[in-house]
């Protein structure tokens, strides 16, 4: 009797770009691919009626909840493309035997340069410099260099580490806050100091977010710890949206309580065009793409369809 296929249902956007290359592997190891239509996400309402009958899941940053795993008896692994599962109810899949995958420091390095691009924007003011002669305007601004700066790294994983890094050889003071002790080898190398959050926000003339989105880490930033920023001070988060209370910082830059900042993630994506954010002219918005590198993408695609058939294969059962 012939082995019945595996269904594996994709809805990761950027898998689905180039699902095609990898449709022959798959069917070889006996999966029927399902295809979603989603732009950014699926949420659980949309997810409930599609995952009844399937094995596998390559998702994105879809809303897994305990309902949707609930409603997918067959299903086994869920392997996610990239890096961040804080959309999966780990806990869940846990107690229902189901496998959670994903590429761990998948996209690092991308997204520490784009940090480092939006720290010399704003020390250096480039953008605003070419406005000026393109329009005719010969002004000449107060700039700062980097090594001049301390910058605030909050969270030094793998892609807080890789700031750090590109800071240090800037020549940059390093505050880090975690609530794990820091490699003392990545200490050394850059000679950064671990602190607490409120010294790391009151000193730092940068601060950077790169912690995972859990409990205690949505709206890690909200207004009081906004005010204890420095007014000269830029805020850059390209970790998840909801770490910060996007309405507080919207007040906080109109006041002119901090400088600016530079957001490539936000509580609801795509940003909504009512957002407060919209209106400033003094806050950089991107749509969630300081981890684009053609490079990491294919280690990415490659490792999610290899996570996907190891908890497919028969010795799995």
């Amino acid at each position: 009797m012939p082995t019945p296929r595996r269904r594996v249902l994709v809805s990761a956007p950027h898998a689905l770009r180039v699902i095609d290359r990898y449709r022959t592997e798959l069917e070889a190891a006996g999966c029927e691919i399902v295809v979603a239509h989603v732009r950014e996400r699926l949420e659980e309402a949309e997810l409930l009626p599609l995952v009844g009958n399937v094995d596998g899941i390559i998702c994105g940053d879809d809303r897994i909840t305990s309902r949707v795993l609930d409603a997918a008896p067959r299903l086994r692994v869920i392997s996610k493309w990239g890096t961040g599962i804080d959309s999966i109810d780990c806990e869940a899949a846990t107690r229902r035997g189901v496998a959670v995958c994903n590429t761990r420091n998948a996209f690092s390095e991308p997204v520490a340069d784009t940090v480092m691009g939006y720290l010399l924007l704003f020390a250096r003011q480039l953008d605003r410099i070419n406005s000026d002669m393109h329009a005719g305007r010969w002004c000449r601004y107060d700039l700062v260099a980097l090594g001049e700066c301390t910058l605030g790294v909050i969270g030094a994983g793998n892609c807080g580490t890789a700031v750090i890094r590109r800071a240090a050889g800037f020549g940059m003071r390093i505050l880090a806050n975690d609530p794990r002790p820091i490699e003392p080898s990545l200490v050394a190398e850059t000679g950064l100091v671990q602190t607490s959050l409120d010294e790391l926000l009151a000193e730092s003339d940068f601060v950077t977010l790169h912690t995972e989105l859990n409990r205690g880490s949505v709206h890690l930033l909200d207004s009081r710890r906004l005010a204890q920023m420095r007014p000269t001070a830029y805020l850059v988060n390209t970790s998840r949206g909801p770490v910060i209370d996007e309405i507080a910082l919207a007040a906080a830059l109109e006041a002119g309580q901090i400088a600016g900042a530079a957001l490539d993630v936000f509580a609801d994506e795509p940003l909504p065009s009512t957002s407060p954010l919209r209106q400033l002219t003094n806050v950089y918005l991107a749509p969630h793409t300081a981890n684009r590198s053609p490079a990491a993408a294919e280690r990415v695609h490659a490792n999610t369809i290899r996570n996907l058939l190891q908890f497919l294969e028969p010795d799995h059962d």
